[in-house]
This record gives structure tokens, sequence and C-alpha cells, in this order.
């Protein structure tokens, strides 16, 4: 395919360079928006009498027809162009000769690159955040089903105190919400048009920059063309913010392939979404969940390679510029993939309730409500504290629990212990005591459910 910029140069690039140099096999991705992009900006030409109306209408409907074709897959993108910008305006030149050559006035690469570009991750936030809600949803429905399972909460991955299953995920239902909520904020800074910042300086033609603008759906424009032709800082901001996504992800599967080992037997994952091994026929690994886990690395290094690409850059554009799109293409796949997969996995996932309320029985987590009982009939926590630590430490003796230690042994330890401390450390009254806002007791577990789907149906 002939060199659209060929005129300066009079000999020929090398194959190795041109290989090098070019971004089709990966940013043709966005043929989409780059066409859509160009009709707006033919509309734009034709309606400012930069162009003919009926050369503007023209290249419109002939931008249309490639763009059929190509979804349709009549039309391939040659792998021997430089980019999709090349390619599209090649198309249209080859079939409407000089109208097509005209649609590039007012315009560079520079500009157009980072529209496409803008235009493509406003879509991949909308596709993210419709992932993230639907993510959410169901983690809104495991909590409402298992609003009053008990299972230990951990400190340390010590058994710290009881919790409800219901209340666990709804921690992570909250890190989503924030996810949502870093994404729509990262969106309005992506909503801003470049084209019309041209290669750098501007344009002497009399352009319209916010008709185009607003034909696509931008909120704004870019003020300055220096700022707009060179401005990553949505790639990283966005990168950022897949980062903590993956995070979040990656701490839910941590737990799911803990709670799904034989030592924990707390969930049981879906044959779906696990394997088996290659020689150890009662194995049942939970392989989507450690990838999940192994990919946030990988989003990671998206965003510390974005990093320092932009480190030290020079204004305006740089061809180093082309290595933001490998990066942010891969975060949002990587992402995308990982919701794909974490959503129908939990849907289908088994609750052992008896064995989180077993494993809730063995581990003394009511001994600081016993500690709070004793503070009720008068005693300093300092003190209470001291008498429920020896008290368990009595169990652990006798080799029972708090809810079976005979009342004669707590009196021994304290006079202002009754019968009624049976009630105090029942795994299920330590739990549904706790209706502070936020806390893990029924009510408030109600309460959090409510409060994240409006979240989200409003996002």
């Amino acid at each position: 395919m002939a060199k659209l910029w060929a005129g300066r140069a009079s000999g020929e690039t090398a194959r190795a360079a041109d290989d090098f140099n070019s971004s089709i096999r990966f940013d043709s991705r966005m043929f989409r928006e780059d066409i859509r992009g160009s009709m707006a900006h033919a509309m734009m030409l034709g309606a400012q009498g930069i162009i003919p109306r009926t050369e503007a209408d023209a290249i419109i409907a002939e931008l249309e027809t490639i763009l059929g074709e190509l979804e349709a897959g009549t039309l391939r993108v040659d792998p021997e162009a430089e980019d999709i910008h090349m390619f599209v305006e090649q198309v249209l030149t080859e079939r409407l000769g000089d109208a097509g050559r005209r649609l590039h006035t007012a315009r560079s690469r520079n500009d157009q690159v980072a529209l496409d570009l803008r235009m493509y991750l406003r879509g991949e936030c909308d596709a993210i955040s419709a992932l993230l809600r639907e993510l959410t949803e169901t983690l809104c429905t495991l909590a409402e089903e298992h609003k009053s399972v008990i299972l230990p909460g951990y400190t340390h991955l010590q058994r710290a105190q009881p919790i409800t299953f219901g209340h666990h995920l709804l921690a992570y239902a909250m890190m989503l919400l924030r996810d949502l909520d870093r994404l729509a904020d990262c969106r309005k800074r992506i909503n801003v048009s470049p084209i019309g910042c041209c290669a750098l300086a501007g344009t002497s033609f009399p352009i319209d920059r916010r008709m185009e603008a607003e034909a696509l759906g931008f909120a704004g424009v870019a003020r300055n063309s220096l700022d707009g032709v060179s401005d990553r800082d949505f790639c990283v901001e966005l990168l950022a913010d897949l980062s903590l996504v993956m995070a979040h992800l990656s701490r839910l599967s941590e737990e799911l392939i803990l709670w799904s080992s034989w030592e924990f037997r707390f969930v049981e994952l879906p044959e779906a979404y696990t394997t088996g091994s290659s020689i150890m026929p009662q194995k049942k690994n939970p392989d989507m969940a450690e990838l999940c886990r192994g990919k946030t690395g990988r989003v990671y290094g998206d965003l510390i390679g974005l990093l320092t690409v932009l480190k030290g850059l020079p204004l305006a554009y740089n061809k180093d510029l082309q290595e933001d799109k490998e990066a942010v293409f891969d975060a949002c796949d990587t992402v995308r993939a990982c919701l794909g997969i974490m959503t129908p996995m939990l849907g289908g996932m088994k609750v052992r309730a008896d064995k989180m309320l077993q494993a809730a029985q063995e581990g003394f987590i009511n001994a600081t409500d016993l500690a709070d009982y004793l503070v009720e009939k008068g005693l300093p926590f300092r003190s209470a504290y001291k008498v429920s630590g020896a008290l368990v430490a009595e169990c652990a003796r006798r080799g029972c629990v708090l809810e079976t230690l005979p009342l004669e042994a707590y009196q021994a330890a304290s006079e202002l212990i009754g019968a009624d401390v049976y009630e105090a450390v029942s795994l299920a009254n330590c739990v549904a005591r706790r209706t502070s806002l936020g806390g893990t007791g029924a009510g408030s577990v109600e309460a959090q459910i409510a409060y994240v789907r409006e979240k989200i149906s409003n996002k």
C-alpha cells in the first residue's frame, strides 16, 4: 500500500523498519471509531465550506459503505497498511479520488489517533462498568441468600470474630462500587475531543471544533493543541483504575482458592470453572480463580509500562505514544475476561454453611463478646479482656469451647458471670447484636444490600 506521507522522502523505507513502525495489527480494532470520526470531520468540513458539501456528502456515504463492509467481512484490513487511519483513507481515496484526498484537510494523524483512542476507551469504560454492575448484583444476591450464615471473620488470617457470609461478600461489593465511581470519573476526562488540534499547532482553516465534538458525543474540546495531541493522562488513569479492579478481583480470587481447599471447604466452585489434574484424579483445581489472580500482575505491568513511556517525553507528539494502545487494550481485554469469568463462577458456587459454622465454633471467636458481656456487668474493659483470655485458656485446657464451658468454671473466674453468659457467647447472638451501621447483623446486611443496589442502579 502506498504511503500517504510520501513526498519529502525519496528513498524506500526498509521492510524491517516498516514492520517495526506499523501498528495495524493492534489499532485495527478501532476501525469503527476511525470511520465515525472521519464522517464527523467530513460533515464539519462541508458545513464550514472548507470542502464542497457535495464532496462531504460523498465522503460520508462512502465511509458508511466501508464501515458496513468491514463489519460484514467483505472488506478486510490490509496487514501491510501502516495503521488503521492510513488504511481507511487509502480505501476511500481509491474509491473517490480527489474527494477522498480532501478528507484529511485541517486534520493530522496526531489528533486523529487521539480522537479514535478516546472514543474507543469511552466504550470500554461503559462495557467494563456494565460487567462490574453485573458482578456487584451477583454479590448482592449471594449476600441476601446467606445473610444469616455464620463464619469466622479473620485478621492476620487468624480467626477473629463471628460474621456472616453475606457481610463478607458485601465488602467486595463496596470495593466494586468504588471501581464504578472511578471509571465514571475517568470517563469524564476521556470524553474531551482533541480533533482540530491537528499536528500540534491548530489550523488556519475556519473549522468548528465544537460541532465535530458534539457530533461524536464529546462533552468538550481540548483547550491547548499541544496538550490535545500529546495527552495520555486518560490512558494512565484508566490503567490505574483497572489495576484496582484487578486488585479487588485478585483478593476475591485468593479467598475463593482458600475457601475451596480441603483445609477450609467453605465453598465448592462449579465444575464448569475448575479443572482436573493430569495424574491426580481426585483434584478439582480452582484454575479460573488462579488465573484472575495471576493476570493482575499483567495489568499492573501495563500501567507501569505506559508511565515509563510518558516519563520525560517532550511535547508534542512522539512515536513513543504508539506504545499506549497495546498496554491499554491488553488491560481492558484482561479485565473484561476476568469479570466475565468471575460472575458466573460465583453464581454457580455452592456455599457450605455447615463447614463455615463448624470453623466459627472451634476458634473462640466469641471471646470479645464475653469481654463485652463483662463490661456490661460493670467490669472495666481491660479487666474484662484479661478474664475472657483466662477463660479461653481454661477451655483449651479442658478441650471445650466457651459455649460448653461449665458455669462453675465461669464463676470461678468472675463472680459477675451468671447463667445468661451462654446467651452472650452464642454465635448467633454475637452476630445478631452487631447492629451498628456497616456491621454484620442481619438488619445491617440488608441495609448494605439496599444501598449497593441503589448505587448500581444509578450508575
